[in-house]
């Protein structure tokens, strides 16, 4: 089960509202060790498509430089669905390399990336099996959201 802050699902899907029409991507780290997210990380998709992300290998590279000097991990890995539902595609889970992350996807097919309802869905992928998960959305302390 994916246990997530409110605000930082909602960070989630304002960031795929805001990159829609093209996929958003980022990562959302904890401490090394833990299953909590709680350092929210938005990234650029360098592929600027609807139907792919793709993270700038610089970016990818400052990121996990940044984390291991936090003592972080990728807790949650998510990315945006503009045209399909929330759930994996082939290549969303060939390309799944963290095999303790949880994968969100948050869709925002439909009216627009203003308007209409969002789905939000958590999944566990580990040698290519897909598993989803339940959410347990837990408030949101004051304070803020990206440290």
């Amino acid at each position: 089960m994916l246990r997530i802050r409110a605000d930082l699902v909602e960070a989630m899907v304002a960031h795929a509202r805001r990159d829609h029409p093209d996929e958003a991507c980022g990562v959302i780290s904890g401490p090394a060790g833990g299953d909590l997210p709680e350092r929210f990380v938005p990234l650029r998709n360098a592929a600027r498509s609807p139907t792919s992300y793709e993270v700038d290998s610089a970016d990818l590279l400052q990121l996990y430089r940044d984390m291991a000097a936090r003592g972080e991990v990728p807790v949650v890995v998510y990315h945006s669905h503009p045209t399909s539902p929330a759930y994996p595609s082939r290549t969303d889970v060939a390309y799944a390399s963290e095999p303790r992350a949880h994968y969100v996807i948050v869709s925002t097919r439909g009216p627009g990336g203003d308007e209409g309802p969002e789905e939000v869905r958590s999944f566990r992928i580990v040698d290519g099996v897909v598993e989803e998960e339940p959410i347990e959305v837990l408030a949101s302390p004051d304070g803020p959201l990206w440290a």
